[in-house]
């Protein structure tokens, strides 16, 4: 008899930051003036792979903007940028390395050496 596993239901698609990266961005905002600001993350056409990421520290959301809480922070995108990053993953790379905030993202089919453009 074969056993049968129970379904678990699909993880529903969003923009994850991990805590470093969100303690990061306040850390960022409050450095730039800005305490209290919220990221805004998104996509551009552009850069050596096709489309570029942007960050940005704003006021609150557009219209439009999907919102992410997550660490206690409000993460917004656009409704366009959203389609690309869905699935992605915001982090943080210090070190004597590091390359700053990085984008873990599974829609990704190509990226640049500097990992700051991509194609889908």
């Amino acid at each position: 008899m074969r056993k049968v596993m129970p379904k678990t239901a699909p993880k529903p698609l969003t923009i994850n930051i991990s805590k470093d990266a969100a303690d990061h961005v306040q850390d960022f905002a409050t450095q730039a003036g800005k305490p209290g600001s919220y990221l805004r993350v998104g996509v551009k056409g552009g850069g050596c792979s096709g489309l570029t990421y942007m960050l940005d520290l704003v006021d609150g959301p557009q219209e439009d903007d999907k919102v992410v809480q997550e660490h206690g922070m409000e993460l917004y995108v656009d409704r366009k940028s959203y389609v690309f990053l869905a699935g992605t993953t915001l982090e943080f790379s210090g070190g004597l390395n590091g390359k700053g905030f990085v984008f873990n993202n599974p829609n990704a089919k190509t990226t640049c050496g500097c990992g700051t453009s991509f194609s889908v």
